[in-house]
């Protein structure tokens, strides 16, 4: 039996325990429901931290590559993202990019692909976008302009085709296209406001010749895998396939059927001793840069014998191009190289200056000249020459399937972004060689006068006849044209634009080209062909040259500040670019960078004398042109040139004043004329201008030339002007007093005299009647 109290308190206990039990449970589910949802937050945020990680890994592993071991293999060195190849913007997944590929885009039918703001910010989800950022991040200097707005900067994506090196080249099947990301929208001119956006390589995706099979092509002109050292075997192929199919178009350009020198030394690459080149034997060349560095591994006379026996070179510490360059060498199967530093013995000038005349031989007759782009001076390696010499910097994306990469510059950008490239020496050593091997550093390249090669795209072939490729347009120096006089401007041109660091040499360094130019185009005696660097034979051609706009007017100094030893006439004596532009030059525009060259429709100026290095005043050999033929209502304005030969006692200025070495003799005519500068025409960098040459004898005066003069020191109100030519020309004169015809204009020289001796001061054109009008003197010149 239970007690009544024990039986009231269970009954009581038993009656509240549903209620205790549903308390308990309401406070158990909400309990429960609070560490759900804590742990679906967790979930929630670890997943995101793990996607967005994810994300940034494949991004930085994509960046990070080209810095991996460089011994790994090159499947771990170089990532294709294809965890992450489903991943795509909006705008990219709408792309086909299988059809793209396949039947191409015209230019005028690009797809727009936002602003560069969006694609920078959805490079972390979108793999196409994150392939333009990651060029666009490490190319266009967006750190330098960290407060543009570039969301009103847009592109778009449209393709080329790369061309054909195989039959039949009409086929489709045989197309490869290329991606080419352009600028569609430039809201507030950001391109032209800020450069540094501009600057950069042009952005080229290509397809990696892995997937043209999906396409059913060959690999040809497809992107190719760059390895982390340069395949030497693919070199081979190179040289073999130019000797093989080109023939003297590379083997003997330079009609260069002698052998060289006997005083010429190589590298023995194999005894590891400077040697008298073997008759008979190939060998290669270098071009590099020295940088200031040298003194302690030339060849002097107190080392050249123990360098000339076996082993004399080993225990040299040797800057690492010139190492580099003896193991490529090696690696080819090749023996002899050519190093400047090593075959000329540099404290001795006699054997300086022999060695130096003989660059057009030494360089034109090499079988291939390694040219070392990317390094800065002699201690930097050949990247990919040997393990950890360069860093990677092929990054590929898998787009829907496809593996894509930004191209690297081709060569003549390459070129262009190097210091190898502004260097004076270097300018003949590859306008002279036939084949060169460009290192720089994304890759290397391969050229001669009829193909290009590089290590990131198929285009190994045969050249066969009408066969193309979009690598060859951008060969580096085009080298030598059609015409001696052409090729002499064209060299002049690219070879001021560059520096000296011994200004003195600078008719040395350009006695390589004149000697090629000379022998080429059977031009005769290099050392009677060229003085001073000027074309001797066409004369009044040569003296046509024009400063670069932005080029102060300097003369160059010798080392010990003395001054020059060139004559005012030769662009040698001045420092900086020189170009030869025809009479557009003139025109009443901004002085620009115009393609056409100078022309002489009748030369007005003979016989030509010169002042020779022994003293004597010596006739020169100028051709004589005349293609003018006047009319008979112009016959009475035809400037009429004085002729013939002086008179032994006209060419000398004062008895007891002997003439310097390089002065020009002439006989012409002289005039006075004032000048007048057009206000505001030329941007405020540029060191000459444009100015109206003004008649004196009328008033008002009358616009009757133009001339391209200095800007400083300012210049006086009138010039004196000499005649050297006839040409043709319009809207550099008064077309309103003056009639136009062929043949109206002259070639004038604005110079400065003292004591009797003329300096050049400018060059410019007078109308004819303008010249007769205003009474010229005939006078003997001696331009100094």
């Amino acid at each position: 039996m239970i007690s009544p109290v024990i039986h009231e308190g269970l009954k009581a206990q038993l009656t509240d325990a549903p209620k205790t039990l549903r308390q308990v449970s309401n406070h158990g589910l909400v309990f429960v429901g609070i560490i759900g949802g804590a742990a679906l937050v967790v979930c929630a945020f670890w997943l995101s931290v793990i996607r967005t990680c994810k994300l940034k890994t494949n991004i930085a592993s994509s960046e990070s590559a080209p810095l991996l071991n460089p011994d790994q293999p090159q499947a771990h060195s170089q990532r294709d993202h294809t965890v992450t190849s489903t991943l795509l913007c909006p705008v990219c997944a709408n792309l086909d990019f299988h059809k793209i590929f396949l039947d191409g885009i015209p230019p005028k039918e690009e797809i727009p692909l936002g602003s560069l703001s969006s694609i920078l910010e959805k490079s972390y989800q979108c793999n196409f976008c994150r392939l333009i950022s990651f060029h666009v991040r490490r190319t266009w200097k967006l750190d330098e302009v960290p407060h543009v707005d570039l969301s009103g900067l847009g592109l778009g994506v449209y393709s080329k085709n790369c061309g054909c090196i195989r039959k039949p080249f009409y086929q489709p099947e045989f197309r490869c296209y290329r991606l080419h990301v352009i600028k569609t929208k430039d809201v507030g001119g950001l391109w032209k406001k800020h450069l540094a956006l501009g600057e950069g390589s042009p952005l080229i995706i290509h397809l990696l010749q892995e997937d043209a099979f999906k396409f059913g092509r060959p690999a040809d002109l497809h992107g190719r895998r760059v390895k982390n050292t340069v395949d030497i075997g693919l070199v081979r192929k190179w040289i073999s396939l130019c000797q093989q199919n080109h023939g003297d178009k590379c083997g003997n350009v330079w009609k260069m059927y002698r052998k060289l020198p006997g005083f010429v030394r190589v590298v023995d690459v194999v005894s590891m001793a400077v040697v008298p080149v073997p008759s008979g034997w190939r060998y290669l060349t270098l071009s590099y840069v020295w940088g200031g560095i040298g003194a302690e591994y030339w060849t002097t006379k107190g080392n050249i014998e123990e360098r000339s026996t076996p082993g004399g070179l080993n225990a040299l510490n040797l800057p690492e191009t010139i190492t580099d360059s003896i193991v490529f060498v090696r690696q080819l199967g090749e023996r002899y190289l050519w190093i400047d530093a090593l075959c000329i013995i540099q404290d001795d000038l006699l054997d300086k200056s022999i060695q130096l005349r003989a660059m057009d031989l030494v360089y034109g007759l090499s079988h291939l000249t390694i040219v070392a782009a990317g390094a800065m001076t002699a201690r930097d390696p050949l990247p990919g020459c040997r393990p950890r010499t360069r860093t990677l910097q092929q990054h590929i994306e898998v787009v829907q399937g496809l593996h894509l990469y930004v191209a690297p510059p081709r060569l003549g950008e390459a070129l262009a972004q190097s210091t190898w490239n502004t260097r004076c020496w270097t300018y003949q050593e590859s306008a002279l060689s036939c084949r060169r091997i460009y290192f720089t550093g994304p890759q290397v390249y391969f050229e001669c006068k009829c193909d290009i090669f590089c290590e990131d795209i198929v285009a190994e072939s045969k050249c066969l006849p009408l066969s193309h490729s979009f690598l060859q347009s951008s060969f580096g120096e085009p080298f030598p044209y059609l015409q001696s006089v052409s090729s002499y401007m064209g060299a002049v041109d690219r070879y001021t634009r560059r520096n000296l660091t011994v200004e003195s040499d600078v008719v040395d360094a350009f006695t390589g080209v004149t000697n090629a130019l000379a022998m080429a185009f059977e031009l005769g005696n290099p050392d009677r062909t060229f003085q001073y660097g000027m074309m001797l034979p066409d004369m009044h051609l040569a003296l046509l040259w024009q400063h670069d706009p932005q080029t102060p007017r300097a003369r160059r100094l010798l080392p010990d500040g003395g001054s020059s030893p060139w004559p005012s006439w030769t662009w040698a004596a001045w420092r900086g670019g020189v170009i030869y532009r025809g009479v557009d030059v003139y025109l009443r525009t901004r002085m620009g960078n115009l393609s056409s060259a100078p022309s002489v429709d009748e030369t007005l100026v003979d016989p030509w004398y010169i002042v020779d290095d022994s003293g004597d005043t010596v006739q020169l050999a100028v051709h004589q042109v005349s293609w003018v033929v006047l009319r008979a209502n112009e016959e009475e304005h035809a400037y009429s040139a004085p002729r013939g030969i002086l008179d032994p006692t006209e060419l000398t200025l004062d008895i007891h004043r002997p003439l310097e070495s390089g002065t020009l003799v002439f006989r012409t005519t002289c005039s006075h004329f004032r000048i007048s500068r057009r206000g505001g025409e030329e941007p405020s960098a540029y060191a000459h201008g444009l100015f109206d040459i003004l008649s004196i004898s009328s008033f008002p005066p009358i616009w009757v030339g133009t001339a391209v003069l200095p800007l400083e020191p300012v210049l006086p109100s009138s010039l004196d002007f000499i005649v050297l030519s006839r040409t043709s020309s319009r809207s550099v004169y008064d077309e309103g007093n003056l009639m136009g015809y062929d043949g109206c204009l002259l070639h004038v020289m604005a110079v400065s005299q003292d004591e009797g001796l003329m300096e050049r001061v400018g060059l410019g054109v007078i109308h004819e009647a303008a010249w007769v009008v205003s009474r010229p003197e005939k006078q003997v010149v001696f331009l100094r």
